[in-house]
């Protein structure tokens, strides 16, 4: 092997999927931000009676495993950018499988722009296989880019704590990650 060759393997083990998560998430605040100085008052799919359906498709880690998340979200807009709902996941293909079920609250700010932030909060159960369930609350902020009135993109972060988590068992009982949403309103 050259010494090039090296240096390369090298950098990919330093460079972890969270960082390329972050680098991506930056790229779409920076790509929103330009996108949202066209203002677009007609666009507002947070309305009181709104409907949100989300999908969720991604790749996670947990239990030394690698997984596959799928999952579906639906949202109802009680008052004006103040929205209830129920999220639910599957992590498959690492062992054990894992089921999360998230009811959440999110209160998006109102602007007469594309670029509309959010703030939110929600508990989680999940349901492992062969494993006690676990409980999570936590905290979600970031941005909305209101692509059409039906459709939007959110990026994000996300800060969740397990309750009742023995570190001697877990690496870590709190989180931060990234989060990248497609959502469409009815």
């Amino acid at each position: 092997m050259d010494r090039d060759s090296i240096r390369v393997k090298d950098i990919f083990k330093v460079v972890s999927l969270r960082h390329i998560s972050v680098i991506i998430m930056s790229a779409f605040l920076l790509i929103a931000t330009f996108l949202s100085s066209v203002p677009d008052i007609q666009a507002d799919p947070f309305k009181k009676g709104s409907r949100r359906v989300s999908i969720v498709a991604g790749s996670g880690r947990a239990f030394s495993n690698d997984y596959i998340i799928i999952g579906l979200g639906a949202g109802y807009y009680v008052f004006d950018n103040l929205e209830l709902g129920l999220d639910g996941e599957a992590w498959l293909g690492g062992d054990p499988d894992m089921y999360k079920l998230s009811p959440q609250a999110k209160y998006i700010l109102p602007t007469q722009s594309r670029l509309r932030p959010y703030v939110g909060a929600f508990y989680n159960h999940l349901f492992i296989d062969h494993y006690d369930d676990l409980d999570t609350i936590g905290g979600r902020g970031g941005v909305y880019f209101i692509q059409e009135e039906r459709w939007f993109l959110g990026v994000g972060v996300v800060y969740e704590s397990y309750l009742d988590c023995d570190d001697t068992i877990y690496s870590s009982c709190d989180e931060f990650y990234p989060e990248i949403t497609f959502s469409f309103s009815f």
